[in-house]
């Protein structure tokens, strides 16, 4: 386990360290003069050599790309030049929205797909199976700011139980906070439940059909135990893998749905970044973004090693 755990460990790092450099490298390239934006077109070029000059952005790539790095490795990262503050501080502010926002979506993601990919593959070729497929189908076609529209008008325009957009804040109102984020929550969770319940039937069916699972219809067991005391477990493993993935797509559709919602989360905060030119915010919030995906499915790998015992021995 040890092996594995080091492996798995200098993966990440290496990944952690490409996608930095990736991030830094397409923002460089970027055209636009972060300096110019900040000061205006009537601003003097001596000027504007000055800002350069303080911002750091006249020297070469491997140097501003090592000074970054070496902030992000002090733990004081970069300042943003829209907000005028450290860029951490952003961040945590805006995850106190993100982060509970993307647990509910995958939680109603997860609560929903188990049960209807199990009740879909345990009633295969049945009318029940067939109402749940259209159902994923429909859920795989529909864009996740169009649902997120369609929810707005009918529970918060036509019916009037929940806000059509904003956040009040955890310290102002926390019961007011979980209703402004369910239904965005609900849009993105239901995407994720579609793909997920998918994969959970189809997962189970092939192991529904394995030799240990008749040997165990055979011991006289009864079915709910054959099928999630046996057979759920085993099918789980391709379902993790999707997970991690959906955690990437999650983060990404966060951008679309809380601008949808005007949410103050890591979302919004980037996409008004990128407009205000604003670098600093845009480079580590997407790195955050990018090493939130990294580490999740980090989590996932290990996951597999408590599942299978097999994947364990890997790395011995």
């Amino acid at each position: 386990m040890t092996g594995y755990l080091m492996k798995k460990g200098i993966s990440l790092t290496a990944v952690l360290f490409l996608v930095s450099l990736t991030v830094f490298s397409v923002l460089f390239v970027l055209p636009g003069d972060p300096a110019q934006i900040i000061l205006g077109i009537n601003a003097s070029p001596e000027t504007l050599a000055a800002l350069r000059a303080r911002l750091g952005l006249d020297q070469p790539f491997w140097a501003q790309y090592g000074s970054w790095i070496g902030s992000l490795m002090r733990g004081t990262g970069g300042h943003s030049i829209t907000y005028d503050v450290a860029v951490f501080e952003l961040i945590g502010s805006r995850l106190a929205v993100t982060g509970p926002l993307a647990m509910m979506a995958m939680a109603i993601a997860v609560a929903l797909a188990i049960p209807l990919g199990i009740f879909a593959a345990r009633h295969q070729n049945r009318p029940a199976d067939a109402a749940v497929m259209a159902g994923t189908q429909l859920g795989l076609a529909v864009p996740e700011f169009w649902l997120g529209i369609l929810l707005m008008l009918l529970f918060s325009v036509h019916w009037g139980i929940f806000s059509a957009g904003g956040f009040p804040g955890w310290n102002e109102d926390v019961w007011g906070s979980l209703k402004a984020l369910f239904l965005p929550a609900l849009a993105l969770g239901l995407i994720r439940a579609a793909i997920l319940t998918r994969l959970t039937r189809s997962s189970m069916l092939e192991v529904l059909r394995e030799d240990y699972i008749r040997t165990a219809r055979a011991k006289g067991l009864k079915e709910r135990t054959v099928v999630y005391g046996h057979a759920l477990k085993n099918a789980l493993i391709p379902v993790l893998t999707i997970f991690g993935l959906q955690m990437g797509q999650l983060l990404a559709g966060a951008i679309i749905i809380e601008n949808v919602f005007t949410l103050p989360g890591l979302g919004r905060l980037v996409f008004q970044a990128i407009g205000q030119r604003d670098l600093p915010v845009v480079r580590e919030v997407v790195l955050f973004m990018a090493a939130a995906v990294v580490i999740v499915n980090f989590l996932v790998d290990l996951s597999y090693a408590a599942v299978d015992p097999r994947i364990r021995m890997e790395g011995q």
